[in-house]
């Protein structure tokens, strides 16, 4: 009896698409252990490969009516839980132990908006219970330590590795922590760009960091190309406005990833539209639909639409992003959502298993 409810309850949790991860829970491995006592009670185990607060009781509460109907069923017990581990990255790029997974943000062109969906999504894959970091690789014009109103300099250890400056809960990193004043401009060539961003990267003492969203500078050159190939990234993100000519540059970097061969998780179309305040009437400024074509034209995600929105950019000058002053706002619901895609989506690639050995010396006595 209790092998033939076992079989019932994986077809059911087989039929439930489970949120966020465009499949079910058994495709996705999340379901650890399916058991049934003698007195017909089933006690099921999920583990989730990204962070689950947000889904937890829509989780709890679509399982539940899916397996109810089963006959013979006289309780129900299910524990989720998750677990995010490494996944794989690019051939030949050095990955850190204490970094199971870089986020790349990339948007191929400046002023669409890329910064402050990088700031507010690390914040966003806090919120949900994961370990995160943000590292601004913009040298040239790098604008995280102003919105997250981070003045001070990074402590060092040893004298020669940089501590993580700590704001909002997130472990940063930026030229800006390290440069003498806000308008000191880096009149630096490629090489020494790609220099230094490796060393804010490798020579930071981050901790046990689950994602570290990398917030990358606008363009597809050779720098950018650079980057790309030696940053140990899990997964990218494209930023862009509808219009085509932020589509343009959004579509080169897609391809930049391609050939690097960095999975690109998805796109979010910022500024998709202006809603009045006064009358509600919704403005498509920047045109409408250029981040849905995008993804149909290359077959990702639209992980999300942002509208443009005042209170955005005041809280980011004030160095206190959207997610972190107003958590219960549309807006920052909005990230969330685009969080919760992003881990999830990143949560079904192949597991980098490498990352959990550590290194063997052989000594010759």
């Amino acid at each position: 009896m209790s092998d033939v409810l076992k079989q019932q309850i994986n077809a059911a949790i087989a039929a439930y698409p489970a949120p966020y991860l465009e499949t079910d829970l058994i495709s996705a491995g999340a379901v650890k252990a399916i058991t049934v006592t003698e007195d017909q009670q089933a006690h099921i185990q999920i583990d989730l490969g990204f962070p689950h607060k947000a889904i937890a009781e829509q989780l709890q509460a679509g399982l539940q009516q899916q397996l109810t109907p089963i006959a013979g069923l006289q309780a129900i017990h299910i524990d989720i839980d998750s677990h995010i581990v490494a996944h794989t990255v690019q051939q030949g790029a050095k990955r850190l132990l204490e970094i199971k997974n870089i986020i790349a943000i990339a948007s191929g062109k400046g002023g669409v908006g890329k910064s402050t969906v990088a700031v507010n999504l690390a914040l966003a894959l806090q919120a949900q219970g994961a370990t995160v970091g943000l590292l601004d690789a913009d040298i040239y014009g790098p604008s995280q330590a102003h919105m997250l109103g981070v003045t001070a300099s990074p402590d060092m250890r040893n004298g020669k590795q940089l501590l993580p400056v700590m704001s909002h809960g997130l472990q940063t990193m930026s030229i800006a922590y390290l440069i003498g004043s806000k308008d000191t401009p880096m009149v630096w060539r490629g090489p020494m760009v790609s220099n230094a961003l490796q060393q804010l990267l490798y020579e930071t003492l981050w901790q046990a960091v689950d994602y570290l969203i990398v917030d990358l500078p606008p363009g597809t050159g050779d720098i950018q190309l650079t980057l790309a190939q030696k940053i140990p990234v899990s997964g990218a993100v494209i930023v862009t406005t509808p219009q085509e000519l932020a589509l343009l540059d959004a579509r080169k970097a897609l391809r930049m990833f391609e050939k690097v061969h960095i999975s690109v998780l998805g796109v979010v179309e910022n500024m998709s539209h202006y809603a009045c305040p006064a009358c509600g009437h919704e403005a498509h400024i920047f045109a409408h639909g250029g981040g849905k074509r995008m993804a149909d034209q290359y077959g990702i995600d639209l992980l999300g639409n942002i509208p443009l929105a005042e209170e955005v950019r005041v809280q980011a000058d004030d160095g206190q992003p959207i997610v972190m002053a107003q958590p219960d706002c549309d807006m920052s619901q909005s990230f969330a959502k685009i969080a919760c895609k992003v881990a999830a989506k990143l949560s079904l690639q192949a597991q980098d298993y490498a990352a959990k050995f550590p290194n063997i010396v052989v000594e010759n006595k």
